[in-house]
């Protein structure tokens, strides 16, 4: 039997920094493994820690069922809780996600940015004005980059999670 295609979660904006580290005096910290919190964990404690949404409004904005959106908060408020108790990195990446826009890093000064005007082509950064900038998903680890509404999950032939 053939794992289940999960289906892709929606994520507005990439988180704006790739982790956190903790400080104090025990060495022994620097060591341990990092928690990889995937980007789509980071995505449901924003919407419901952060926008203050319900589980429900916050698994419409992710694309996906209200139990599997619980479940994936459910975990990531475990690796948070493990990465605070037992003082480890946490490392924002990975998952099984896509951007609603096509997001870019600038090479100048590292800002993540989108284009609000798709018929436009990015030519520098908003912000620096620098011209050389790359793709997200070229920087981040295994993101995938769809366009919302195009039937990915009925070409997957995933009916529900």
């Amino acid at each position: 039997m053939s794992p289940k295609n999960k289906i892709l979660r929606r994520v507005v904006n990439p988180p704006p920094v790739k982790g956190f580290k903790p400080y104090g005096p025990n060495p022994d910290l620097r060591i341990s493994e990092p928690v990889t919190l995937f980007y789509e964990e980071y995505e449901a404690i924003r919407l419901c820690d952060y926008d203050g949404l319900n589980h429900e409004l916050a698994s419409i904005e992710m694309g996906i069922s209200r139990p599997t959106f619980t479940r994936i908060y459910a975990g990531a408020l475990q690796k948070l809780a493990v990465a605070l108790v037992e003082g480890r990195q946490i490392s924002i990446g990975g998952g099984q996600v896509y951007f609603d826009t096509q997001w870019y890093r600038c090479l100048g000064c590292g800002c993540h940015f989108n284009h609000p005007n798709k018929d436009q082509k990015v030519t520098h950064c908003p912000l620096c004005g620098h011209l050389h900038f790359s793709p997200i998903a070229e920087n981040k680890s295994p993101i995938h980059l769809v366009e919302p509404g195009t039937g990915q999950r009925r070409e997957q032939g995933v009916t529900d999670e």
